[in-house]
C-alpha cells in the first residue's frame, strides 16, 4: 500500500479501536440497567468493526482488503441503527447518542476511503 494509504488505514485502525472500548463501556452500563436486547447485538457488531478493519492488513490480495473494509463498512451502518435505536427508547440521552453517532459516521467516512482508494490502485 501506499504511504498516504498506510497512514489513513493506522488512524482508521486506531479510531475504530477507540470506538470499541466506548461501546464495550456503553454496553457494561445498559446490562447493570438490565438492558440485554440492543447491548447484545452493539456488542457484537460495535466491536467487530475494528476486528474486520484489523483483519484487513493482513489481506490476502487487494481484493480481500476490499471485501473486509465493505464488511466493517456494513457493521459500522449497522452499529449506526443501534445506536439510534438506545437514543429512541431512552437508553441514551441526546448528547450521548450524538457524540457517539458522529464518532461512528467519521469512521464510515473514513471507510469509504480506504475502499474508494484502493479500488482504484486495484485498477491500476
Amino acid at each position: 500500500m501506499e504511504g498516504s494509504e498506510n497512514v489513513r488505514n493506522d488512524m482508521l485502525s486506531e479510531q475504530s479501536i477507540s470506538f470499541a472500548v466506548i461501546i464495550i463501556n456503553l454496553i457494561k452500563r445498559l446490562k447493570e440497567n438490565h438492558e440485554t436486547i440492543i447491548s447484545t447485538q452493539l456488542g457484537r457488531i460495535g466491536t467487530s468493526i475494528g476486528a474486520n478493519i484489523r483483519e484487513a492488513q493482513y489481506a490476502h490480495s487487494k481484493s480481500d482488503f476490499i471485501a473486509k473494509l465493505q464488511i466493517a463498512l456494513k457493521e459500522a451502518n449497522e452499529t449506526g441503527y443501534w445506536l439510534e435505536l438506545l437514543h429512541k427508547t431512552g437508553y441514551i440521552d441526546e448528547p450521548e447518542f450524538k457524540q457517539l453517532d458522529s464518532t461512528c459516521a467519521t469512521i464510515r467516512v473514513m471507510l469509504i476511503s480506504s475502499i474508494n482508494t484502493a479500488k482504484e490502485n486495484n485498477n491500476e
